[in-house]
């Protein structure tokens, strides 16, 4: 409910209440939030989409913040005191629809309204510092990250700086599969490995790594092959897939069980001093099979053990599919669906070819 809180100074205060702004917010055209409380009171808590602007900085900040005067606005506090005096401020600048919101966040919260949580504790809040300035990401963002599941199939050398990105990112869960052993021969360029772990399981000197960066994090570490029969379980629950894997096989049985569960597929991989990424989106884009309609014979694409690989190149490829997931998780960006980037280490050249989705594939031609 809206209504007149009578003079504020020289100004007349225009108020809402807590039910009434919530209303405004799932209509048609929503009012912009802007919280003015200070810094450890919005990391505390704040409402979704708002905006932040200390009460005695709102004056200078919100035409860079909300350029047009007409634009409507629910200013808010802790309980509606701060929020009265900024509305009153912005009005004096010529915003001509703002409201504060009756009781401020307090009455929101008894309203049983909900709020975003941000960073729960002085030391996330400091871990996750340059995420929560970063425009368009900020808190919302991080506490999105913080609940997010992602499977990351291979701790090779796609699946080692992908990995830990993700961790150093705040992904909530990590759920790691692979089947191999440490290799000395690895290190070159699995950089989530250490000489140490020579001879252990991939996923358990993975996890390791992952926890001793983040224990914020949770990490699931499944020493299994990928495979047809196994593919649905191994990502059920997940949200984004992270293909690192480096058979054939792999692929198709992943690229099948994905289509089906819809979930979005990163892919990388790489030869010698080359690589290439794409998304793939059930249902919005191509997929794996209408990239390789077929499978490439053994000798069309060897292994890295035969054709060899230079060790930087999936060390950035990895850290390309860490950001293409962030980017799903989040919604933000223009993730690389129906495009394939192309990367030529040697002569320095990055290209983009785009990739059409097959409507006769044999595996998403049926899906929606």
């Amino acid at each position: 409910m809206t209504h007149q809180a009578g003079e504020f100074g020289r100004a007349t205060l225009r108020e809402i209440d807590a039910g009434g702004a919530d209303s405004l917010l799932h209509s048609a055209t929503p009012p912009t939030l802007v919280d003015v409380r200070e810094q450890h009171e919005w990391d505390a808590g704040h409402l979704a989409g708002a905006l932040h602007a200390p009460v005695d900085s709102v004056a200078t900040m919100i035409r860079g913040l909300v350029p047009n005067p007409e634009t409507p606005l629910v200013v808010y506090c802790a309980h509606g005191v701060r929020s009265a005096r900024a509305a009153v401020a912005l009005g004096a600048l010529g915003y001509t629809n703002v409201q504060s919101l009756a009781g401020g966040i307090v009455a929101w919260e008894e309203a049983g309204l909900p709020l975003v949580p941000t960073a729960r504790t002085d030391a996330q809040r400091a871990r996750y510092a340059r995420h929560l300035a970063l425009p368009g990401f900020g808190a919302e963002g991080q506490a999105r990250l913080l609940r997010a599941r992602v499977l990351i199939l291979g701790a090779g050398g796609l699946g080692s700086p992908a990995a830990l990105y993700l961790a150093a990112a705040g992904v909530g869960t990590l759920r790691l599969v692979d089947f191999d052993t440490v290799d000395i021969s690895n290190l070159q360029r699995q950089v989530i490995h250490t000489t140490s772990g020579v001879g252990t399981a991939k996923v358990a000197s993975a996890a390791n790594q992952l926890r001793a960066l983040n224990p914020d994090i949770q990490v699931e570490a499944i020493n299994e092959r990928l495979t047809a029969d196994n593919a649905a379980a191994l990502m059920n629950g997940m949200e984004v897939i992270l293909d690192c894997t480096d058979t054939f096989d792999a692929r198709y049985a992943l690229n099948r069980a994905a289509l089906a569960a819809r979930i979005p597929v990163v892919h990388a991989s790489v030869y010698r001093y080359e690589a290439r990424l794409t998304v793939f989106t059930p249902g919005s884009g191509p997929c794996y099979r209408c990239m390789h309609a077929t499978e490439p014979s053994a000798e069309a694409a060897p292994a890295c053990d035969v054709a060899g690989v230079l060790g930087s190149v999936p060390g950035v490829f990895g850290a390309l599919q860490a950001t293409e997931a962030i980017k799903l998780l989040l919604g933000i960006g223009a993730p690389l669906v129906g495009r394939i980037m192309l990367w030529d280490a040697l002569d320095a050249r990055f290209d983009e070819m785009r990739l059409q989705r097959d409507p006769a594939c044999a595996d998403c031609s049926t899906v929606q």
